[in-house]
């Protein structure tokens, strides 16, 4: 381990289809990151700990998950993900997704907040089979609204490449440096957002699955917007409340999932 770094953690895991269940065939865990797995009716559901109760700045944490042949798995946080003040250098989490002929994931952690002072890379590299299908969603909170934390600065860097057949379908790269609420409060780029949220839907027929988001969204309190193209949709939500923001997302989440969101969400 690096020497300024203070904690470093991995998870691994395989998840395979066994007998019309899915299930965890391997699982590898070190420094304070966990997996639990609830009971749940329908498909595997993996939930992830982290016991050391945030990220600090020097963190490093890498996420690997595998998905077989034709499982199906929910990924998902215990609680929110702190990201705390760094003294010096910045947080680091790599994840990185597989999943192969007919499986299905689902990328579902709860909000990142990022508390005054925190910087954050985080990297999500994701390859798909042309049959497999993703459901992703990441939302972020800029500073603690209950603490009275109105007014935030730090550094955040998010870059996502999402690959089907190995052929670059989705890359996005977000950079905010310094004054993050006074950028977010400028009308071209949040207009007072606090909390923003990306969907991502890539499947066979996910390009149907933009109306009924629509729909879902048509009268919610907040910013939105939702296209879709080349077998993906994509939703983006802004928000200057976290907890407007979390409902909304359970609506969208409804929509798509027909079902409720993941039990460790309520």
């Amino acid at each position: 381990m690096p020497g300024h770094a203070r904690a470093c953690g991995q998870l691994r895991a395989e998840f395979h289809a066994i007998g019309g269940r899915s299930e965890a065939a391997r699982v590898y865990e070190t420094g304070g990151l966990r997996l639990r797995f609830p009971h749940t009716p329908r498909g595997c559901e993996a939930v992830m700990v982290n016991t050391g109760g945030g990220v600090a700045g020097g963190d490093r944490a890498r996420l690997d998950f595998s998905i077989g042949a034709s499982a199906e798995v929910t990924l998902t946080t215990q609680s929110a993900e702190k990201i705390y003040r760094a003294q010096s250098n910045e947080a680091e989490i790599n994840i990185s997704l597989r999943a192969e002929a007919r499986a299905h994931v689902e990328w579902l952690p709860q909000e990142t907040i990022l508390f005054d002072g925190a910087k954050l890379s985080r990297r999500l590299d994701i390859d798909l089979d042309a049959s497999a299908s993703l459901l992703l969603v990441e939302a972020v909170v800029f500073g603690r609204m209950a603490m009275d934390e109105l007014q935030i600065e730090g550094s955040f860097r998010d870059r996502w490449r999402v690959r089907r057949d190995r052929q670059l379908i989705f890359a996005e790269d977000v950079k905010i440096d310094g004054d993050m609420t006074g950028l977010l409060a400028r009308p071209a780029s949040g207009r007072g957002a606090r909390a923003t949220a990306t969907l991502l839907h890539v499947a066979p027929d996910a390009e149907e699955m933009v109306n009924p988001i629509r729909t879902a969204l048509a009268h919610a309190p907040c910013e939105w917007g939702a296209s879709a193209w080349n077998g993906m949709t994509v939703a983006r939500l802004l928000s200057p409340s976290p907890e407007i923001l979390r409902g909304v997302i359970v609506l969208m989440l409804r929509a798509l999932r027909g079902r409720e969101a993941p039990r460790v969400w309520q």
